[in-house]
């Protein structure tokens, strides 16, 4: 009676299989890493914030801490904040959590994405207080290696304040 070994081509299967089942969110950190640089680029909001609004923005992205986390900081001409913004995964999902200029810290998580080249960040939950707003939404698009856009969605209240980045790799 011949007994069943499983043998290379079995452990190669499986291998194979662990190597394509990257989640996608693990996949999308991925690509977002391919960002690490110096961004420069126009914000322009919706409704229209004069203060901001045309303004020239820089945004920094620095893979940092042994590959398992992103630092994004944005410096807008003209104001003494630099907002930022740490990317991580946690377990299967991938996180962001934005250390706000308005006082608190929304968390949001992404979702997938089927063209690869964009991550979508939904609102989660949040420490802090509301009063002046929070950041709760985001949208990072890879066009190419040196072009890509951020969209990102304030709230004050039950209202929306869309800002657009179209941005160039500088460094």
């Amino acid at each position: 009676m011949k007994r069943f070994r499983p043998g290379v081509p079995v452990v190669l299967l499986v291998l194979s299989t662990l190597a394509f089942g990257q989640s996608d969110a693990k996949k999308s950190f991925d690509n977002l890493k391919t960002l690490a640089g110096v961004w420069q680029g126009v914000l322009t909001t919706t409704p229209r914030s004069p203060e901001v609004d045309g303004k020239i923005g820089q945004i920094t992205l620095r893979v940092t801490s042994m590959g398992n986390a992103i630092l994004h900081e944005v410096h807008m001409e003209g104001r003494p904040d630099d907002p930022i913004t740490m990317l991580y995964m946690d377990g299967d999902r991938l996180m962001l959590t934005h250390y706000c200029d308005a006082g608190n810290r929304p968390r949001m998580v992404a979702k997938s994405a089927s063209d690869g080249k964009t991550v979508e960040f939904e609102f989660l939950d949040i420490a802090g207080d509301t009063h002046y707003g929070h950041m709760h939404h985001g949208v990072f698009t890879i066009i190419d290696a040196n072009h890509h856009t951020e969209d990102w969605t304030f709230m004050v209240g039950d209202k929306p304040m869309m800002a657009h980045f179209d941005l160039k790799r500088m460094q």
